[in-house]
């Protein structure tokens, strides 16, 4: 096992070793902008190793890479089986001391070039495997593959300790193997753009859902809960996808299509969640869920599902297993997963004034947890500690 605790090597690195971030792109969502604050974060390290970023397809950037890292563009195409020969014809040119890999496909594919060149490989798992994967021929392949490669990665980093205990049960990677890194808030960034102004898209007081619109998300329950509450909130669900139609007809069908704002995607969601009244997740899987920390760093008072894999990690300190109904955390209100009345529950006491105040500042103080820098320098020990165990 890696312990984590301060960077232990602050001595130059001979020669400049190159370390690989790889990802599958920068094209948008929480991963790849985590990505990018780790890579951006790292330049404390970039007068010892060579840093670079490597992103399996080709596509636009939603996130700025700075200047002193360099790039590797490849043109995976979307493909296990391209992605693995281009970056392994990549890998082997270079030849990286560590690769630290975000995403599942990023993931199987430096795992596999490792073991034919021998650098060390560290994989960072985002969401719950099993809860992930579910159905079909395309999910038993990837699972097969998970129980497979993980286990021969050199350190494998889950983003809750939820998605660490599914590895270890489900998919044979060892505990001493695994360390549990939350993913991190940039509180600074987010309180910026939440003072940009913009358009107002609800009136009087709402709650908020944001979040791709998909059927593991769950809006539905999110505005289910706001009907079997009594509150006269308005609820603004920001996001697109597949299931945006179907949660109309629900808004509809339970006499909510006047309350219920769907503008779908929104480039700056932070002006409207700091306005919110509270925030709400239905979320059937997650791996770490940054909106409910981004709610949190904003003031916001959260509710969610308990959902695998973070929620009650975040809002109770609890394991998902410990936490049974609806329970009011030491940073935010947890309730069963499809579970509409207690969501509507849970939205009646956060409206209380007195809780609402509680779990504004109690939230606000648990997002301080999430810190850049204190993950940052997490992945960076185990990076070093993963390259000092590599053959010279």
């Amino acid at each position: 096992m890696i312990p984590i605790g301060p960077i232990f090597n602050m001595a130059s690195s001979s020669p400049r070793d190159t370390i690989f971030f790889v990802i599958n792109s920068l094209a948008g969502g929480g991963a790849e902008r985590v990505m990018t604050e780790l890579v951006n974060a790292s330049h404390i390290f970039a007068d010892r190793y060579d840093i670079a970023l490597v992103l399996l397809d080709d596509e636009p950037r939603a996130y700025a890479v700075p200047e002193w890292v360099t790039v590797y563009q490849l043109n995976g195409r979307f493909s296990l089986i391209h992605s693995m020969r281009e970056f392994h014809a990549l890998a082997k040119r270079i030849r990286p001391s560590v690769t630290l890999s975000f995403l599942t496909r990023a993931n199987f594919v430096t795992v596999a070039s490792a073991a034919r060149l021998g650098f060390g490989a560290i994989i960072s798992e985002r969401v719950n495997t099993s809860g992930h994967f579910v159905g079909g021929l395309a999910s038993h392949i990837s699972k097969f593959l998970v129980r497979t490669l993980y286990p021969r990665a050199d350190h494998v980093i889950a983003v809750s300790a939820g998605i660490a205990d599914d590895l270890r049960t489900h998919y044979r990677v060892k505990p001493e193997k695994m360390t549990t890194i939350a993913n991190p808030v940039d509180r600074q960034r987010i309180r910026a753009a939440a003072g940009e102004p913009v358009e107002p898209l609800v009136k009087g007081p709402y709650a908020i859902a944001i979040s791709r619109l998909s059927r593991n998300k769950n809006a539905i329950l999110t505005v289910e809960g706001l009907a079997a509450s009594r509150s006269d909130l308005s609820l603004l669900i920001l996001g697109q996808g597949p299931e945006q139609e179907a949660i109309k007809a629900r808004a509809a069908e339970l006499g909510l299509a006047d309350r219920v704002v769907m503008p779908g995607f929104v480039a700056n969601p932070y002006p409207y969640l700091a306005g919110a009244s509270c925030y709400l997740s239905g979320s059937n899987a997650e791996g770490f869920p940054n909106g409910l920390v981004e709610a949190l760093a904003l003031g916001v008072p959260a509710i969610s599902a308990n959902c695998p894999s973070g929620p009650s990690e975040i809002l109770a300190d609890k394991a998902r297993e410990e936490v049974n109904g609806l329970l009011e955390g030491l940073y935010g209100i947890l309730v069963p997963q499809n579970d509409a009345a207690a969501m509507g529950e849970a939205i009646n006491r956060i409206s209380q004034s007195d809780r609402a105040a509680f779990y504004s500042e109690a939230g606000a103080r648990r997002a301080a947890d999430y810190s850049v820098e204190g993950s940052r320098d997490q992945y960076w020990h185990i990076i070093e500690a993963v390259r000092a165990m590599r053959p010279a």
